[in-house]
């Protein structure tokens, strides 16, 4: 199955479709062509919004950086789809991953977990990270 992200004007998903393989493309059927342009012309008619921009997005994180989700961002200039920010403090790296502007502490094994605390933060910019009991 092929998977496209309805964009809206900003470029935020607001929904993921599910679209047979077997629709015919110019080159062939959906399935064996990824990032086509004529499965979003597809969807288009089918939902009858021509106006509206649709993405094939990666169920397997095989294209696009990563699966599209309600609330991501497709970075044209990119061609790739970006979570949302976690956190205020947060900002991208040069990957397009979310970062905290403090390391997280080491996890020893899988010992010990920690969660990031924005409040914390804010009020401590030295502190953060958080250890769950």
């Amino acid at each position: 199955m092929a998977h496209f992200a309805e964009l809206d004007e900003n470029n935020i998903v607001v929904t993921v479709t599910v679209v047979d393989n077997n629709i015919e493309t110019s080159n062939g059927k959906l399935g064996v062509n990824d990032m086509h342009v004529d499965g979003e012309t597809w969807c288009k008619n089918f939902f009858n919004q021509p106006d509206t921009t649709f993405k094939q997005t990666s169920y397997n994180n095989n294209f696009r950086k990563q699966y599209a989700g309600k609330g991501y961002t497709y970075d044209d200039a990119k061609d790739k789809f970006i979570c949302p920010q976690p956190h205020a403090s947060w900002s991208l790296d040069g990957n397009d991953d979310w970062q905290a502007p403090i390391a997280r502490p080491d996890n020893e094994n899988g010992a010990r977990m920690y969660l990031w605390d924005e409040t914390l933060y804010q009020s401590d910019n030295s502190q953060g990270w958080v250890e769950v009991t």
